[in-house]
């Protein structure tokens, strides 16, 4: 069955979440207050870098099934599933700024009452919000509408990989939904079945478990990967190798060789944030999460220990050096630069009086509105080399996994690298003349 669906908010899970429920043959209007940006994506042109979006987006703006407007009267007027997409970023002490999404509810339930709107409406959260948002949502619209209330709350947290997200959210592993109406259970999964023909799960459970179920997910792949990165330093230490340490590990069924690569931290959009949020909620409620609090304390401490490889290599004072950087992204196959580890690097030495050219092959432009002209930006990898006293790799795009080493030696000013994705064998770098500082692979500078 068809349905009509709208999404509040184009962000990174919005615009994806409603372009591929567009392309299952619902009709689709996705609301955002940016006039500018709305304009943009009616041209079937994405405000993000996300493989496939925009050949999905055009193809079913052509077919008159995804529309865009800034006009959120329109989307609960028309449509009964109705997605809240909104920013929930961190507070100072971590917790998760609801302001969005509860000033979101509190007009859509002013436009129901306005309007005398009497048919059903399903509200559902996908914005990652701590547990107890949805009984604040619901007690919005029951206080707004009374014995009026046509609205029906549901959580239905996403669980998309930036550079992957349309296949994740047109093959999802699972589908969570937390509802406590056995109907709108029944809805949602009419929504989700085109997506699940594999017989991939629609788990259907309370709303709060469903709002912890995206948290706990995040922070326990935060976990095993802050895990990784702390061992990769006693592996330095005592001289063994984290990669073959993580082959060893992966192929036990009970671990999975998913999020095991040492690297110099995590970030993006979700895992800091999430995080933070997690652990500030347990502490809030007297109930620490400790090994939460502790990765995101590896987390931090992992940057220091990366970045201090270039100055145990050259130094406390960086004047007059130049380093050249591959990757500002927080990730590969994507333009986020949200919490990117390469900036809390780049800051550092720009702090040591450092000069930095940098070239990453899509996030120049989103990372131009924090450094502005701080630093270099290159037009391809091999610019950024010029005169510069070391390489340093700080995201794994596919693009540096198999460079022209010759040109990269005869470029540098010395065939430094210093590896914060451990890309390269330590063996045929060695082999080929250079000095490559990795992350732990046995006593390094």
């Amino acid at each position: 069955m068809s349905y009509k669906v709208g999404i509040i908010g184009t962000g990174y899970v919005g615009l994806v979440s409603g372009t591929t429920f567009s392309a299952t043959g619902n009709h689709v209007l996705c609301v955002d207050i940016d006039e500018a940006k709305v304009e943009i994506m009616r041209q079937a042109k994405s405000p993000i870098f996300e493989p496939g979006l925009e050949r999905l987006m055009a193809k079913n703006i052509k077919e008159g099934r995804l529309n865009f407007t800034t006009k959120l009267e329109e989307a609960v007027s028309t449509c009964q599933f109705i997605f809240l997409c909104l920013p929930t970023p961190p507070n100072e002490d971590g917790s998760a700024d609801l302001h969005h999404v509860l000033d979101v509810a509190k007009d859509i339930a002013n436009i129901i009452k306005s309007k005398n709107i009497t048919d059903e409406k399903i509200i559902i959260n996908k914005s990652t919000v701590p547990v107890g948002t949805g009984e604040k949502v619901k007690s919005i619209f029951a206080e707004i509408l009374g014995e009026n209330n046509i609205v029906n709350i549901v959580s239905n947290p996403e669980f998309l990989s930036e550079g992957f997200a349309v296949e994740e959210a047109t093959y999802p592993d699972r589908v969570v939904v937390g509802t406590d109406k056995a109907h709108i259970g029944d809805l949602m999964r009419d929504l989700y079945k085109p997506f699940v023909r594999n017989n991939n799960p629609i788990l259907i459970m309370d709303i709060k478990s469903a709002e912890l179920t995206k948290y706990a997910a995040n922070s326990f792949l935060a976990v095993k990967i802050s895990y990784m990165n702390e061992l990769s330093r006693y592996c330095e230490a005592v001289g063994a190798d984290i990669d073959k340490i993580r082959t060893g590990m992966g192929y036990d069924p009970r671990i999975g060789n998913k999020f095991l690569y040492a690297g110099l931290g995590y970030g993006g959009s979700c895992f800091p944030k999430d995080v933070k949020a997690l652990a500030y909620s347990a502490k809030d409620i007297g109930v620490p999460l400790t090994m939460v609090e502790n990765a995101e304390a590896v987390n931090y401490s992992q940057l220091l220990f990366f970045t201090n490889k270039v100055f145990k290599k050259f130094g406390n004072n960086l004047s007059g050096l130049h380093f050249a950087f591959w990757g500002l992204s927080f990730k590969p196959e994507t333009d986020d630069i949200r919490e990117a580890p390469a900036f809390f690097v780049i800051e550092e030495l720009l702090k040591a009086g450092a000069k930095i050219s940098a070239y990453d092959p899509e996030a120049i432009e989103n990372t131009k509105k924090i450094f502005g002209d701080k630093i270099t930006y290159c037009e391809n990898q091999y610019e950024a080399l010029q005169n510069a006293d070391a390489l340093i790799i700080a995201t794994e795009w596919t693009v540096f996994r198999t460079p022209d080493f010759g040109i990269m030696k005869s470029t540098l000013k010395s065939p430094v690298i210093i590896d914060g994705r451990n890309v390269y064998e330590t063996k045929e770098m060695k082999s080929l003349g250079f000095d490559y500082i990795s992350i732990g692979r046995g006593v390094q500078a």
